[in-house]
């Protein structure tokens, strides 16, 4: 009887140690948001709960619109969840080079509101990578593939070695 008083004080104690770590699943309320452009002509917005400060997974629709110099205007254009975690959305290549004022709003039932001044400029792109002239052989075939060849058979050769001696051992 003391075992299973234990071992279900054990188990209790355990799941009330977890029950903190595990996400809140059930997320209402407003959502605060932090507008930031993406060094281009992008925007990104971090999304969260303002009550919990948790991510925003899923199921919030944000709004853009920007205004830019010389009566410039972009939206409303509807953001989409990015693949860069959890509560981020990006907008893609949207503004074109200048300064804007860029305003985020998410409907009711999670409203929420954020805006910056966002600063969008040409994307840059990597320069071109020369061409690495190619022999007619390949690393594992060129002049001293023979060695990965020699090394793998010498492997094989010591791996049955030694499942051959431990067989021998338990014959014994």
């Amino acid at each position: 009887m003391r075992v299973y008083r234990l071992a279900v004080a054990v188990l209790v104690t355990a799941l009330v140690a977890l029950v903190p770590g595990l996400p809140a699943y059930a997320h209402d309320g407003p959502v605060t948001l932090d507008v930031a452009g993406d060094g281009a002509g992008g925007v990104t917005v971090r999304a969260v709960y303002t009550s919990d400060k948790h991510p925003v997974e899923s199921g919030v629709r944000l709004v853009l619109t920007a205004t830019g110099e010389g009566g410039r205007t972009v939206g409303p254009l509807q953001l989409n969840p990015s693949a860069e975690g959890r509560g981020f959305y990006t907008s893609g290549a949207v503004l074109t080079p200048g300064s804007w004022d860029v305003a985020v709003t998410a409907p009711a039932p999670h409203e929420g509101k954020g805006s910056a001044k966002i600063q969008a400029r040409v994307a840059q792109q990597m320069p071109p990578v020369p061409p690495v002239p190619r022999s007619g052989a390949s690393t594992l075939t060129g002049r001293f593939g023979w060695l990965w060849w020699l090394g793998g058979v010498v492997l094989v050769v010591l791996v049955l070695g030694a499942i051959a001696q431990s067989r021998a051992r338990r014959r014994v």
